[in-house]
């Protein structure tokens, strides 16, 4: 009995360090969320805050800035999710066959991933400047239009949707790399000797056997996508005409640029809530369909 107390107690100092970060960055920074979510805070004044009751909230559903950033981040999973996973099993298809400066591959594809998204950012902002861009010299090259790129809102949320995917394919490619490498070569081999083609063995065993990776992948570029902030900072400001404003971009701003934390608050609680419930239907889909 006191090896079994001992035990537990010894696994309770395990899981402490874990629960003690759970605890000061998501679950009393959550209810401090909650809180302030039902006052007029604001940061200049503290002092004065005010219980505004559901004010906040009602608000949030009038705030057209808020409405238009939900259309916005709506339209950039709705295009990133199909085009990151697509060129990061593109990727992994490549660096999984042997062949010469395969290394070379892996580290190129890779790259973006580990550079800053503020770099990565400013980067590509000299690229698509629509005077002096880079982009805009080689389409001259061809004869085509220069482009206002980020200065337009019908162009602005493709050209982050692009960078998005280019930064972000190598992480997941790694990760569909390991699961391709789950994959018995016997199947392959019988397969062969079965007379399949490659698009065959793609479809009847490659895909299948990615199947929980790409459950994982999936689950890991909705949330990450939902989060989408720094592209639009640095590169638009949320513009053109809001064209770019993101949810998690206009609580930043509310908060911390207009001072209104308990508006932004409310406006924290709501798009944790619609993220929850997204991510909980998405399980329940790809699970449904594994079974």
């Amino acid at each position: 009995m006191k090896n079994k107390v001992l035990r537990n107690q010894i696994g309770w100092l395990f899981v402490l360090p874990a629960i003690l970060l759970l605890l000061i960055f998501l679950i009393i920074p959550f209810a401090m969320s909650i809180s302030y979510s039902f006052t007029d805070y604001n940061i200049l004044n503290p002092d004065a805050k005010k219980f505004v009751g559901l004010a906040n909230y009602i608000q949030t559903f009038k705030d057209g800035i808020f409405l238009q950033s939900l259309r916005n981040i709506a339209q950039f999973v709705v295009f990133i999710i199909p085009i990151q996973l697509g060129l990061a099993l593109g990727l992994a298809l490549i660096v999984n066959k042997k062949r010469p400066f395969n290394l070379f591959y892996k580290i190129a594809f890779f790259a973006p991933v580990v550079v800053s998204l503020t770099v990565t950012s400013v980067l590509w902002l000299y690229i698509v400047n629509p005077e002096q861009g880079l982009l805009n010299s080689l389409l001259k090259i061809i004869h085509i239009a220069p482009q206002p790129f980020l200065t337009s809102t019908k162009q602005a949320m493709y050209v982050i949707i692009g960078i998005s995917a280019w930064q972000g394919a190598g992480y997941q490619m790694l990760i569909f790399l390991a699961g391709l490498q789950d994959i018995p070569e016997s199947l392959y081999e019988a397969a062969e000797l079965d007379g399949a083609s490659k698009w065959k063995k793609f479809l009847y065993i490659t895909l299948p056997g990615l199947k929980p990776t790409t459950v994982m992948i999936l689950t890991t570029t909705l949330i990450s996508a939902l989060n989408l902030m720094t592209q639009s900072m640095v590169m638009t400001q949320g513009g053109p005409e809001y064209s770019t404003m993101t949810p998690i971009y206009y609580i930043y701003r509310t908060g911390f640029t207009d001072r209104q934390l308990g508006y932004a608050s409310a406006v924290s609680v709501i798009y944790g809530l619609i993220i929850i419930v997204l991510t909980v239907i998405q399980r329940r889909i790809t699970n449904r369909k594994e079974k």
